[in-house]
């Protein structure tokens, strides 16, 4: 695994997420985010100051990842959290993406959340599924058909939970 440090996003960090985001959103593979989305409109989704983002720093400047926490709804759903997680191509493979799960789990612990949920992990996101597996997620719902991918067609999405 890569050394790196997970530490909040910064004011001048952006052109570096997007560099991250930009790939992953125009894919359409794993996000119900509009291919087209704008680079401004990205990074207020990912940045939304209702929550917290966070990168995954190798050092001397190089973002290998990056992630968001937020409540995952308001009011009575306050308790539960929601995460994106998005890893540089060039990062792939090694580690990342589990590290800053890791540090998520932490940090919603550390906000005073209670579980963590992802409303729509894109069933042939294999990668992640086994990584939410492996960290405790349970699949507590399958939605069926309810993303359309652009490789695969209509695909079935998961909602996964795990109590903190």
């Amino acid at each position: 695994m890569t050394a790196t440090l997970i530490r909040p996003a910064v004011p001048g960090d952006e052109e570096t997420l997007w560099r991250i985001l930009e790939p992953v959103i125009r894919e359409g593979e794993t996000y119900t985010l509009d291919r087209d989305l704008s680079r401004e409109d990205a990074l207020a989704y990912w940045m939304n100051p209702a929550g917290w983002c966070f990168v995954a720093d190798g050092g001397q400047g190089a973002i290998l990842g990056t992630y968001y926490l937020r409540r995952n709804q308001p009011g009575g759903g306050s308790h539960v959290a929601n995460c994106g997680y998005m890893v540089a191509p060039e990062a792939r493979g090694q580690g990342i993406a589990r590290r800053m799960a890791e540090h998520s789990l932490e940090e919603a612990r550390r906000q005073g959340f209670r579980a963590m949920q992802f409303n729509f992990v894109v069933a042939t996101n294999s990668a992640a599924i086994r990584l939410w597996h492996a960290l405790g997620f349970e699949t507590v719902g399958r939605l069926p058909e309810a993303f359309s991918s652009p490789r695969n067609g209509l695909t079935d999405a998961l909602v996964m939970f795990r109590r903190l």
